[in-house]
């Protein structure tokens, strides 16, 4: 029983790894095209994220140490 158990887990974790084609059930078809595009986006489209959705970073590393200028209104507390 012991031995069972973890073949039948292997067996489910296996059954996973099939991936097919993302296909619409056969009675439902895909989304209507956006309002002011000429085709209607296919499922690979649908799920890539645009730069919006994932933004790049945009961390810029120091290159230059720079000395800051003085700031006359930092003043110690009175």
């Amino acid at each position: 029983m012991k031995r069972l158990i973890p073949m039948a887990l292997a067996l489910a974790l296996a059954g996973c790894g099939a991936a097919k084609p993302l296909q619409p059930r056969p009675s439902h078809s895909l989304p209507v095209a956006p309002y002011g595009a000429l085709a209607t986006p296919t499922p690979k489209q649908l799920l890539t994220p645009t730069t919006q959705q994932r933004p790049q970073r945009s961390d810029e590393l120091l290159t230059a140490s720079d000395e800051r200028r003085s700031d006359e209104f930092d003043l110690p507390p009175s």
